[in-house]
């Protein structure tokens, strides 16, 4: 069995821990919200024993990475350079840079920036979307109301404290509600009681997701909680001023785009095909059936093996 290492580097002024394991081309793997490294536990053991080095940072103020303090520090651009930074001290010139959930912006921005360091982009879940008009809280608000959970994260504190007050009920209700197995729609507003008010808790587990899973997530939060993951929501306005010059601006490099057919974020189908301006190399997406958010978690060896057909394609 291929064995995962850990180690710390200096990463763009923050410590940041990584998982890695093979050697080979190197492929970056950018976690989402609320994970780490660990939810890329299948993919660097399959894409070690396929021939790459695979990496998975624990990314800003998660896990054992340093929490910068000020709200601005998670800004986009923050991010993007934490990534590209890492493949310097990799002593990378380029590599491949998939991104799940969060972490799929930071690839897609990456690629965008520094077409010359980033070899190919890979968007699970999340695809890249052309800039809006209007700041996106703006759009939120009069769209989506006050209590759509990305305008209410915005509140400093107030979902900080929720989803840190017991964590491994927070991970056992985020991860099976928002998965492929949950018995409807992942909520995206805040109840009366609470954002975790939507999400009950589960009578079992999903069948890819076991308590040692959970523990380990709650492990992993014990110490930093929640405040630095969600300060990256709370950048969506400052994000949209940063990227200014950027609007509209293509990504060029090669991309993959994987998604569940039951994911809440996935975009659909059809408009997948009007994004193709913006991406002009996009390959033929990848749908799973029956799969919801935690894309790389619930269907761990069909996206491994889609990942492996792209990469050895470039």
């Amino acid at each position: 069995m291929t064995e995962i290492a850990h180690r710390d580097v200096q990463v763009n002024g923050l410590r940041m821990r990584i998982a890695e394991a093979g050697s080979g081309p190197t492929v970056l793997l950018l976690h989402g919200f609320p994970e780490s490294w660990y939810s890329w536990r299948h993919q660097l053991v399959a894409l070690a024993e396929a021939g790459f080095h695979a990496v998975a940072p624990d990314q800003r103020g998660y896990g054992g990475t340093d929490r910068p303090e000020r709200v601005e520090e998670y800004s986009i651009m923050h991010l993007t350079g934490d990534a590209l930074a890492l493949l310097d001290a990799l002593g990378v010139d380029r590599a491949v840079i998939a991104g799940h959930d969060w972490g799929a912006p930071v690839a897609w921005h990456a690629a965008q920036f520094r077409p010359d360091r980033v070899r190919a982009v890979i968007g699970l879940s999340g695809i890249h979307r052309p800039r809006s008009s209007r700041p996106p809280l703006e759009i939120m608000r009069r769209t989506l109301g006050e209590d759509y959970y990305m305008v209410r994260f915005q509140r400093p504190g107030e979902a900080d404290a929720e989803l840190a007050r017991d964590l491994p009920a927070t991970f056992r209700r985020l991860l099976t509600g928002s998965s492929g197995d949950a018995a409807g729609d992942a909520p995206v507003a805040f109840e009366s009681d609470g954002f975790l008010a939507g999400f009950p808790e589960p009578g079992k587990l999903p069948g890819w997701l076991t308590e040692e899973d959970i523990a380990a997530y709650a492990a992993q939060y014990a110490a930093g909680g929640f405040t630095g993951p969600l300060n990256w929501y709370r950048n969506l306005d400052r994000n949209w001023e940063l990227t200014a010059a950027w609007h509209r601006a293509p990504v060029t490099p090669p991309a993959l785009y994987i998604a569940g057919e039951r994911d809440f974020a996935a975009i659909a189908p059809d408009r997948v095909a009007g994004l193709r301006g913006l991406i002009p190399n996009l390959r033929e997406p990848v749908w799973l059936p029956g799969c919801g958010h935690w894309t790389q978690q619930e269907r761990p060896a069909e996206v491994s093996d889609a990942m492996i057909g792209f990469l050895r394609s470039l």
